[in-house]
């Protein structure tokens, strides 16, 4: 069984290879009658693509989306949406097949679960998939309009001084490394209720959801590590919970935090090719659709048990 697929009621599979024809996804269980149309999903792709920042990577994707299916005159029809994305610039022919393992890389792990692996840019373990995850967290937040999605970037390399992140990059480009970072997401307007204990707390899906973008390490709900070293009386502060109690919103601010590793691809490690210096630059969208997904899907089933 391969694990493609995410979401209970509103379902998500995403599809493709970094350096293969295409990406895309597969968006399952949105209510019918919504207003959709690529424009409404391209803003969050081009936030996302590659190319469109000096301090990304120099590879150079449009990252135009089409809809396939589930819309007809503009609206979801209710059946399943799906979306399609060109590579229009893969070069398949940068890692060739006999390559050995990069390191701190997924490709010896595939290897070693399938016996194959797609040696081109590391397959669905690149982070291109997640230009799919982007586009189908644009619909999940139709799902949810009375919810405000917003992340920024907090930290680069251990610096919080945005003044110094581009010259921190800069230097370590040019010194063959990376540096990792911090992105913090704050949800508004999420209503008390949403979410369910024991097994589908909504504190636990969104850092299960974090957890599975690439180069994530670490995730915190409100106080996060801190509230470990809090006294109870402190930890008793609404602030602290990060908008979750018991697995359920209490209706003030979700507010999440994610720690991005520095990039593998690096030349100090002998890896070579197109990549970023530093991840979190474009993540952003990133986590902000992965929270939109699990906000929606709890919005449907917190409908379907309660009405």
């Amino acid at each position: 069984m391969s694990v493609n697929s995410f979401g209970r009621l509103l379902r998500l599979t995403t599809w493709g290879e970094s350096h293969g024809p295409a990406i895309g996804a597969v968006v399952d269980g949105c209510p019918p009658g919504l207003a959709l149309s690529a424009a409404d999903i391209q803003p969050f792709l081009d936030a996302r693509r590659p190319g469109a920042d000096p301090l990304a990577s120099p590879r150079k994707e449009p990252d135009r989306v089409r809809i396939l299916s589930g819309v007809f005159e503009g609206r979801t029809t209710g059946t399943p949406i799906s979306l399609m994305i060109d590579n229009v610039d893969a070069r398949p022919a940068d890692y060739p097949a006999d390559a050995p393992p990069r390191a701190g890389h997924a490709d010896a792990a595939y290897d070693v679960k399938y016996g194959v692996r797609d040696p081109r840019g590391g397959g669905r373990a690149s982070a291109r998939e997640t230009a799919a995850r982007v586009a189908a967290g644009a619909i999940a937040r139709l799902v949810i309009p009375g919810v405000t999605i917003a992340a920024r970037v907090i930290e680069i390399g251990g610096e919080s001084d945005e003044a110094r992140w581009t010259a921190m990059i800069e230097a370590a480009r040019e010194a063959g490394e990376s540096l990792g970072g911090v992105i913090e997401g704050v949800a508004t307007g999420v209503p008390a209720g949403w979410g369910a204990p024991i097994y589908a707390k909504l504190d636990a899906e969104l850092a299960a959801a974090l957890m599975s973008i690439n180069a994530v390490k670490g995730v915190e709900i409100g106080a996060g590590f801190a509230a470990a070293r809090a006294k109870g009386s402190d930890n008793a502060d609404p602030a602290m919970t990060g908008g979750v109690t018991g697995g359920i919103a209490t209706g003030d601010p979700i507010v999440v935090r994610a720690a991005f590793k520095p990039p593998s691809s690096v030349p100090a490690l002998g890896v070579t090719g197109r990549h970023d210096p530093c991840v979190v630059v474009r993540a952003v969208p990133i986590v902000e659709a992965m929270l939109a997904l699990v906000l929606a899907d709890h919005r449907l089933l917190h409908r379907a048990q309660c009405g």
